[in-house]
């Protein structure tokens, strides 16, 4: 799966998620400040990704502060699934 599948499915989430409308979830959107996720939202969020994506994603990834940080790190977690890593 490559990146832009990735955000596709990633942003759907988002949308789903927060109940945003498309055009306010950039590559840029902070999740907590401008998108509105609370700490239920991101657990929720997380627990979506794991499913959709099948990964296991660490509850404590503090890195992830952007709609792009976060389509990185999956697509990251998901190459190295593939790799077998």
């Amino acid at each position: 799966m490559d990146r832009d599948e990735i955000a596709k499915k990633f942003v759907q989430i988002i949308i789903e998620k927060l109940d945003v409308s498309a055009e306010r979830v950039q590559d840029t959107s902070k999740l907590t400040e401008d998108l509105g996720a609370d700490s239920l939202d991101m657990a929720e969020i997380v627990m979506e990704c794991e499913d959709i994506f099948d990964l296991k994603i660490p509850d404590n990834e503090d890195g992830i502060k952007t709609v792009g940080d976060a389509v990185d790190y999956i697509e990251q977690l998901a190459r190295g699934k593939e790799s077998g890593g």
